[in-house]
């Protein structure tokens, strides 16, 4: 897609600093999305719900696994990404950061509701910004909805 150069190269996983990382979600990651994603349910609708109709309390772990193999196969084609928030040995997804075409990219991101609030959070809410100028050939990203 034009909103990305032809030979740019997504990262493929980066480090918080916290022991915790980012890398691109996978169809395979869905015993850890679902869970956290429904258990956050409430909150994250108040958050998309009205924009992007995400995610439903309806939600069925083959709907979850169906949407993570679209995020999966746009990240390949380079046209959205969406990166999962790991700890260190990928045993909890805790949370995710969603890359979006826009007039120049759409940031956003959330944790689990068991962090809002944490340091984990905080790291993430500085990180991200961080991220984006540094690994990411954006000029002008909007974060947040």
């Amino acid at each position: 897609m034009s909103w990305l150069p032809s030979d740019y190269v997504h990262p493929a996983r980066v480090d918080l600093g916290t022991g915790h990382h980012l890398r691109p979600i996978r169809e395979s990651d869905v015993d850890l999305d679902y869970p956290a994603v429904m258990g956050s349910q409430e909150r994250l609708w108040s958050i998309f719900g009205e924009k992007w109709h995400w995610p439903p309390t309806t939600m069925t772990y083959e709907e979850d696994r169906v949407d993570l193999a679209r995020h999966e196969r746009e990240a390949e084609a380079h046209q959205s990404f969406n990166y999962a928030l790991f700890d260190g040995d990928e045993t909890a997804l805790l949370g995710c950061v969603y890359i979006d075409p826009a007039e120049d990219a759409l940031i956003t991101w959330w944790v689990v509701d068991e962090y809002v609030g944490t340091e984990l959070e905080r790291a993430l809410d500085a990180f991200v910004p961080e991220w984006i100028a540094r690994d990411w050939p954006f000029t002008s990203p909007r974060f947040g909805l």
